[in-house]
């Protein structure tokens, strides 16, 4: 396991500890704004250290986790859990989500209106 001392790039170690599927994803999160250091917006080069507080927002949820190590390389996830506390709160049960628009199979072009409600719906 490559456990470093010093100081670590916040997107590298979100991509480590498996927050995120990929390093560009991760920086994408942190230039977007979901990625919360000690309640600071985090751009993808700011630095860690153990004991920080990172919040990644996703989907209408928050993740909230503590760095305990810090790690440059990507790893499993059982040791991936050991460097990191995860303090987020349980995740809302699947019926309190957005409902789905649906349409007909075969209903043809939506209508102006219909496509005005999808935009709504969507957070357009």
């Amino acid at each position: 396991m490559a456990e470093h001392e010093g100081s670590v790039r916040v997107d590298v170690w979100i991509w480590s500890v498996r927050l995120a599927k990929t390093r560009s994803l991760a920086a994408a999160a942190c230039k977007a704004g979901h990625v919360r250091v000690n309640g600071e917006r985090a751009k993808p080069a700011q630095t860690l250290k153990p004991g920080d507080e990172v919040r990644l927002r996703e989907e209408g949820y928050e993740r909230v986790v503590e760095v305990r190590k810090l790690i440059r390389k990507r790893v499993g996830a059982p040791v991936a859990a050991e460097c990191l506390i995860d303090n987020s709160p349980p995740r809302p049960p699947r019926e309190f989500t957005a409902p789905a628009f649906e349409r007909d199979r075969g209903a043809g072009r939506p209508t102006k209106r219909e496509r005005r409600d999808l935009d709504q719906l969507r957070g357009r």
